[in-house]
């Protein structure tokens, strides 16, 4: 309880017709020392249950959710004020949230409330969120919500997983330029949460560490404990930790490699799931 009471938290939001574990699964295909080491997740499920079939039937048992329904052109959507309500709300209840994770319908509106909240249309009282991971997010289309949420560029700290197989490559593509240096991670994968090869590890890996240098609380780990990151950088030059140096701490925290084979092969079976 202690460790995760100094662990930055993140809220994580599942995609269409799926569930929190579903997405907890998900991202358990990634490196523990990636996100699991560092942060406290928070797999809440959608508001609503599946109004259909889901795509991960037979895949993943139920029960499935939905955060809101919509057109097929993406630009009328059932139940969107509601679901914003009900996530600020829960955000409310149990954050302060430090940033936010979505894939999906999750990713999109994770990227609605970072715009919203920017704009002071919502969330006034919670601190400002600092990080977005999207994975497969897109904007939403409609010109109402469009001229509030992205009206001006979002200054949090993002990275976006875009696939070049993905059918929301190109929404994905516009849903980053609305952020201020965000991060581009490419996979050749299409509407999932991708498996990492070396390269997107490491680029990850080093926004994580960045993120985690940054941040004015402590973080703490099996191996020791880092305190007070924001003392350790008013010291003199030569004491000074650079985020390179944080950085190699964060990358000896190893995982178990066991563990992490096996949600490896758990996850083998299917990697295009429209969510």
């Amino acid at each position: 309880m202690e460790e995760q009471k100094q662990k930055m938290k993140i809220l994580c939001l599942h995609g269409f017709r799926t569930s929190g574990k579903f997405l907890q699964k998900q991202i358990s295909k990634w490196d523990p020392t990636l996100l699991l080491h560092h942060f406290h997740m928070d797999y809440p499920d959608g508001l609503f249950a599946a109004g259909g079939k889901s795509d991960i039937e037979g895949i993943f048992p139920p029960p499935y959710f939905e955060w809101f329904q919509f057109n097929k052109d993406f630009t009328e959507y059932t139940n969107l004020e509601e679901c914003i309500s009900h996530l600020c709300q829960y955000i409310t209840n149990n954050g302060p949230f430090d940033g936010l994770l979505g894939f999906s319908q999750g990713a999109t509106l994770c990227a609605l409330l970072l715009g919203y909240q920017a704009q002071g249309k919502l969330l006034k009282e919670h601190p400002p969120f600092k990080i977005l991971v999207s994975i497969s997010g897109s904007k939403f289309r409609d010109p109402s919500i469009c001229e509030v949420a992205y009206k001006d560029t979002i200054k949090v700290k993002s990275v976006h997983f875009i696939g070049a197989k993905d059918w929301l490559r190109l929404p994905s593509e516009e849903l980053a330029t609305a952020f201020d240096d965000p991060l581009i991670i490419r996979h050749p994968q299409g509407h999932t949460v991708p498996r990492l090869d070396e390269e997107s590890t490491e680029q990850f890996r080093n926004w994580i560490a960045n993120i985690l240098f940054q941040s004015n609380g402590s973080i703490s780990n099996k191996e020791h404990e880092v305190k007070n990151i924001g003392e350790t950088m008013k010291g003199d030059d030569e004491n000074q930790e650079t985020p390179k140096e944080f950085q190699n701490k964060i990358i000896n925290n190893q995982m178990d490699a066991s563990e992490f084979a096996k949600h490896e092969k758990e996850l083998e079976v299917r990697e295009e799931i429209r969510a």
